[in-house]
């Protein structure tokens, strides 16, 4: 069967691709701290602009324009000669925290996690503030995982140049083509009408300048999405929702969701609001009308089966791999080597950490196995069965930093896919309410015409780009400290990790590079 005609990516890209300083779209920043100016007592004599190195403070003509308090180091500024309280004539100014600081994120996406992520995609550089850009505060997972970097540091010798963060997609030596990713992550599916095709299209436009992919979740092919057909997973879940056989040609890769780690056995929902005109059109449905992807393929009920879908794809498409999305029930390692043998070339795990706000709390935390367990389990399986070599293994649910990537990939995955960082680097606010009415109030997670308009795709692209190039940098330094040149030496690497429950010694995993 003829191949759809294809059309030339939006850009060339070179590599490797230069952070683009890139603000919050909103007035004022949200901030850990708050600076806060008494225009009673301002003489506007400018003398914070002057001394503040950070630039909290600018001007505007004769006029003092509000500080960027973002930029600000707090509270622990005041021991430093330009201080701008201290050097303030007038003393009209003071720091304290942000009163709205507190009321931001959860246990996992915390306050300092959120802020640390937007500073990344603003500038693709650490945070110089005092914000914990590599943990959250759950209480166990990623959050309780450590390196332990030889205090002897011979690695030191390595450059960044030196180390590959490379990952290949087929390891089956099938003769399918090869896919090589130039980082050891993609993206996870968003589908149109969860999320704006601004949106999508950012997170593919980075993804191409990362040399990287990005599924598109279980909603279709949108049209704007043609251009980038290399840099597409398209993703096939019990809906069927757009699967059509011309879509599926386009693609290098075509992912199955036998389930989802949020919500494992209850299926995908997308409610009636957000199923606008153009996203009915798209998922063959009618506007307004609630969309449920039930749960199981009820074609699939053994490995056979199993092997007749990937069969199917295979036929349709002689040039694409094939990748099984499955939920962490006990018997993972089951149901991997059953892909495995079914023709699968990706095994992906998904972990009940991931979802948007509309995955169901009693899902996530009750059913399935955290991410952090399943990874090793299935990892040291496949080796007994002595087809570990042959199968990539992607782990994805709750994949926030560049820490929890390298965490994940030493305790066995290949590489990860991701989701909400994405989202985070767009600035979202982990409210919750993406279900709710017309969606996202920022833009992201909507298919509202207005709120989509909210952000453009280059501001978009920029910020991801950002965070994914301050990732890059922190992947090697970690592998740089445990002297290895590749990433593909760090897959399983679990002595390289401890666990705070059992582990009573100090570690140092502090990668801050200071601005």
């Amino acid at each position: 069967m003829a191949q759809p005609k294809k059309v030339i990516p939006f850009e060339t890209v070179t590599q490797p691709w230069e952070p683009v300083p890139t603000p919050s779209r909103f007035k004022n920043a949200l901030s850990k701290y708050r600076v806060w100016r008494d225009e009673k007592r301002c003489i506007k004599c400018g003398r914070c602009v002057e001394v503040c190195p950070y630039g909290v403070h600018a001007k505007a003509g004769n006029y003092l324009r509000r500080p960027k308090s973002y930029r600000c180091l707090g509270t622990a500024c005041q021991n430093n000669e330009f201080y701008c309280v201290k050097q303030c004539p007038g003393q009209a100014l003071r720091v304290s925290i942000h009163p709205v600081f507190s009321t931001l994120g959860d246990s996992r996406w915390t306050p300092e996690l959120l802020l640390a992520n937007w500073w990344q995609a603003e500038t693709g550089e650490l945070p110089y503030i005092d914000l914990d850009y590599r943990l959250g505060d759950s209480g166990g997972g990623f959050d309780k995982l450590r390196f332990l970097f030889p205090k002897a540091r011979p690695d030191f010798q390595l450059s960044h140049d030196d180390i590959s963060l490379e990952v290949e997609i087929n390891r089956r030596g099938d003769g399918r083509p090869q896919i090589k990713l130039a980082v050891p992550w993609y993206g996870g599916g968003m589908s149109f009408g969860s999320v704006s095709i601004n949106t999508i299209i950012s997170r593919v436009q980075a993804a191409i300048r990362f040399n990287t992919m990005v599924s598109t979740g279980e909603g279709g092919y949108p049209e704007a999405l043609y251009p980038y057909d290399d840099n597409i997973v398209t993703q096939i879940a019990t809906g069927l929702f757009g699967v059509r056989e011309e879509t599926i040609q386009r693609v290098r890769m075509v992912e199955f969701k036998y389930a989802q780690g949020a919500k494992p056995g209850l299926g995908g929902h997308l409610l009636g609001e957000k199923v606008t005109p153009s996203v009915a059109r798209m998922r063959e449905s009618v506007p307004g009308s609630s969309l449920f992807s039930p749960f199981p393929f009820h074609s699939v009920y053994s490995v056979e089966d199993h092997k007749k879908h990937i069969d199917w794809i295979k036929e349709i498409n002689p040039r694409a791999l094939v990748s099984v999305k499955v939920s962490t029930p006990t018997d993972v390692d089951m149901v991997a080597v059953g892909s495995y043998y079914a023709g699968a070339h990706v095994v992906q795990l998904d972990g009940s950490y991931g979802g948007t706000g509309a995955a169901p709390d009693i899902a996530k935390k009750n059913i399935a196995m955290p991410v952090e367990y399943a990874i090793p389990k299935v990892h040291q399986f496949l080796r007994a069965e002595g087809i570990r070599d042959h199968v990539t293994l992607i782990a994805s649910g709750g994949i926030r930093t560049a820490y929890d990537i390298a965490k994940a990939i030493a305790l066995g995955a290949d590489g990860v896919q991701i989701g909400t960082a994405d989202l985070v680097a767009l600035e979202c606010l982990r409210c919750h309410n993406c279900e709710s009415g017309r969606g996202c109030a920022r833009g992201i997670a909507t298919t509202d015409p207005e709120l989509v308009d909210l952000m453009t795709v280059q501001w978009g692209t920029n910020r991801i780009s950002n965070l994914y190039y301050s990732w890059t940098w922190q992947l090697k330094e970690i592998l740089r400290r445990l002297g290895l040149r590749s990433i593909r030496e760090l897959v399983g690497r679990t002595d390289v990790l401890a666990h705070l429950d059992y582990f009573d010694r100090p570690v140092d995993d502090d990668l801050r590079r200071k601005s």
